[in-house]
């Protein structure tokens, strides 16, 4: 299997007993719902875990999963550095319940969670605000506060990478409700 090999939901379906899920969304979301059997490692964390990753893959390939399919393509271009080969989920968990898929939960209760993407725009839109709003009723120099937001926006667009999400990540409310982590 090589890097590159992105598996639609059917391939994955049908290969899901060769193949070890990893979801590499945060804890919360992973906690939201994730694909049967998934290990829940956050893309942050996915170098900490080679020995536990290229043991998994070795026993017959990593399928990494996680909303859209854009993280999970991250993690595997991070495994394939270290020579560690694995698929990715096309369209993530979004696909995988669109084609009638169940998700598995952890134990007890479902806790509605945002996905990482909706916590970036939320909060930088509120940011964005705050700094219009305290630049128009108290100095206005707070508006360098929303230029500094579509600064870092512009960044992340450019290098596709997230400095905010990593920081949300480690928020309480993304880290509780972890199952399956090696």
């Amino acid at each position: 299997m090589s890097v590159s090999t992105a598996l639609s939901v059917g391939e994955a379906q049908a290969r899901l007993h060769e193949l070890t899920p990893v979801d590499v969304r945060t804890p919360g979301e992973y906690a939201s719902g994730h694909l049967p059997d998934s290990l829940n490692i956050p893309l942050e964390r996915v170098e900490q875990s080679l020995p536990e990753l290229r043991q998994a893959a070795e026993r017959g390939g990593l399928l990494l999963v996680c909303a859209s399919g854009a993280r999970a393509g991250r993690a595997a271009a991070a495994l394939a550095e270290h020579g560690v080969p694995a698929a990715t989920l096309d369209g993530g968990t979004t696909a995988w319940t669109a084609a009638g898929h169940g998700l598995s939960h952890p134990p007890g209760p479902v806790r509605a969670v945002w996905s990482m993407e909706r916590q970036v725009r939320f909060t930088a839109g509120a940011v964005v605000l705050l700094g219009l709003l305290l630049g128009l009723l108290v100095h206005p120099a707070f508006q360098l506060l929303a230029a500094a937001i579509a600064a870092g926006l512009v960044f992340s667009a450019l290098t596709d990478t997230c400095g905010m999400a990593v920081v949300l990540g480690r928020l309480p409310f993304n880290r509780r409700g972890s199952g399956g982590q090696p």
